[in-house]
């Protein structure tokens, strides 16, 4: 199994729509996709700084976001899973998922609320969750590094994703958008 974390800022271009297309695509492995959450997260955090509500508030507000980007996704591509609960992912065919993210599972987990964890980190720790071969993280930002602290310093990876990955049972990849669909066309998997 892998997991595909696709950035939100992909749909600002027409990136996402060749992501999904490469996933669909490329069915030889089961896919658990993890939406961004791209302008719907950008509200919330404009939001926030409006009305000063609490990080909890922010947290399940950027929760939805996400749910609403996997919307966005199951939108685009019908035949896609939407899926919430980690058991049924775990249950489901091969046929590519999409994580629709539940507040209260992650509130159960001791996820914290804070804009340090991102998508990116969710994605890091559902791949745990699931015991995942690899995890990819797909941004639009261009990425010229394997070194996570940099990625981190540049503002590429949330702050609290190097902890979500240490120790981490599966393979990581971080790329830029268009090096996850010509890789994935050209070898069927990013080397």
């Amino acid at each position: 199994m892998r997991v595909i974390k696709l950035g939100g800022s992909l749909s600002h271009s027409t990136s996402l729509k060749k992501c999904l297309a490469t996933i669909a695509a490329n069915q030889h492995t089961k896919t658990v996709i993890v939406p961004g959450g791209g302008d719907f997260a950008n509200q919330v955090r404009l939001s926030q700084q409006r009305w000063q509500f609490n990080d909890r508030i922010a947290h399940d507000m950027a929760i939805l976001a996400m749910q609403q980007m996997a919307l966005l996704f199951k939108g685009l591509h019908p035949e896609f899973a939407l899926i919430s609960s980690i058991t049924e992912i775990k249950k489901a065919p091969s046929q590519p998922i999409i994580w629709s993210p539940s507040i209260k599972q992650l509130n159960q987990a001791g996820i914290q609320p804070s804009w340090a964890i991102t998508s990116d980190s969710l994605a890091a720790w559902l791949a745990k969750e699931l015991v995942a071969e690899r995890l990819i993280v797909v941004k639009a930002a261009a990425v010229h590094t394997t070194n996570l602290a940099e990625l981190t310093a540049q503002g590429i990876l949330d702050n609290a994703f190097v902890g979500f990955v240490t120790h981490a049972p599966f393979s990581l990849h971080i790329v830029n958008q268009e090096h996850f669909y010509e890789q994935q066309l050209a070898n069927h998997q990013i080397a």
